[in-house]
């Protein structure tokens, strides 16, 4: 077996950062009232800036797919440039359309050489996948790199217009209006971004990530679905597809909304993921204190000290000076969070040989984890 080093990070990032107080200016309001429950989600998620692929009139400025490809042109230099991928793995949440498949629009968009295409899409654990296809594919010898990216144009879920026939709805029925929170909540949680990385079978000439293992799991034998799109949740806890609903009912009951069962993320998320450390804590016999730098995705400010207990619980801690993100900053941007963190760590100037970076990443959806341990070399 070969080893695999990340020797290149990009990113993409979409328009100018955007404030708490200019959110509902891009997505608009629910049957033109200000939300009630901006306020209370953005004081528990702590985020305090984000990226739209819209403008100001709510009009996109970048499909999922253009925006990808614009992370990928930013790894290209003299020496590595789109007809040298092999390999193009690519995971998002919120693919541009059905089919054709999002790498292959990526690949489309970027005009290069003609290569293996992998395509993940489910939430945030996607990135993870995506890049974890790439690894065994250069570690098994099947190319000699692969670029692997994350990326979400979430916002044109969560503009006003996807909500205003249930609330309208609501209104005929003598109630209040307001969307149910569960289908409010994510409006004030995820926004827009592409990041990517370049794997090799050989160091590069600057700074390269040895990638020691990656490990994905999945819960979903335990509990039943937390947060979804293009279905409804049912009494027995089972979903109801798109395809079984009438057209109609698809705007009237906002089916295509995203939606979290906030109780549910609450209750299980944080336990999962010890869960999983724990195991793999044993299975690869890492010494907690050996990492110096912690990059957990978190949706939320509100999991962070959550999970701390839970690290200080299991008799693993990680100190919070060792912890790095950057969710204030560019906000919750599902599969591409890991990838952005990872990028602004990998040019901040701030790495050195030998150091140790662990990244965590949760998807509630079904309740799945990643963790990838890195060398710096």
């Amino acid at each position: 077996m070969k080893s695999v080093y990340i020797t290149g990070c990009s990113k993409f990032l979409p328009n100018e950062a955007i404030s708490n107080d200019q959110m509902e200016a891009y997505l608009g309001m629910i049957n033109g009232k200000p939300s009630v429950a901006r306020r209370l989600v953005l004081n528990r998620n702590k985020i305090k800036t984000r990226y739209y692929a819209l403008d100001m009139n709510g009009r996109p400025t970048h499909s999922n797919a253009e925006m990808t490809a614009l992370a990928i042109r930013g790894l290209y230099n003299q020496e590595f440039s789109g007809n040298d991928i092999e390999l193009l793995s690519c995971g998002t949440t919120s693919p541009d359309q059905l089919l054709p498949s999002h790498a292959a629009m990526v690949h489309g968009l970027l005009g290069a050489r003609s290569m293996e295409l992998s395509a993940f899409s489910g939430a945030c654990c996607t990135g993870m996948q995506a890049m974890k296809y790439g690894y065994m594919s250069v570690l098994s010898g099947n190319s000699v790199n692969a670029v692997c990216s994350g990326s979400e144009r979430i916002s044109s879920w969560l503009k006003s217009g996807k909500y205003d026939a249930e609330a309208e709805k609501i209104i005929r029925l003598e109630q209040n209006g307001i969307v149910a929170f569960e289908k409010e909540f994510l409006r004030w949680m995820l926004s827009d971004g592409a990041a990517c990385v370049l794997l090799e079978d050989k160091p590069g000439k600057g700074l390269s990530l040895k990638i020691d293992w990656l490990e994905i799991t999945s819960f979903a034998n335990k509990i039943e679905t937390c947060m979804y799109a293009g279905a409804e949740k049912q009494s027995d806890g089972t979903l109801k597809g798109w395809h079984e609903f009438e057209p109609a009912q698809w705007l009237d009951q906002s089916i295509f909304s995203l939606q979290q069962d906030v109780k549910l993320l609450a209750c299980n998320i944080v336990e999962f993921g010890q869960e999983f450390l724990n195991e793999l804590i044993i299975k690869h016999q890492l010494d907690i204190h050996s990492i110096d730098y912690f990059l957990p995705h978190l949706s939320s400010e509100f999991f962070k000290d959550k999970i701390m207990d839970a690290l200080e619980r299991a008799g693993t801690p990680i100190p919070e000076a060792k912890w790095f993100t950057n969710l204030t900053k560019v906000g919750n941007v599902g599969a591409a969070s890991p990838y952005l963190m990872l990028e602004e760590l990998f040019h901040s100037g701030r790495l050195k040989k030998g150091e140790k970076i662990l990244l965590m990443v949760p998807e509630s959806a079904r309740f799945s984890y990643s963790y990838c341990l890195l060398s710096v070399c």
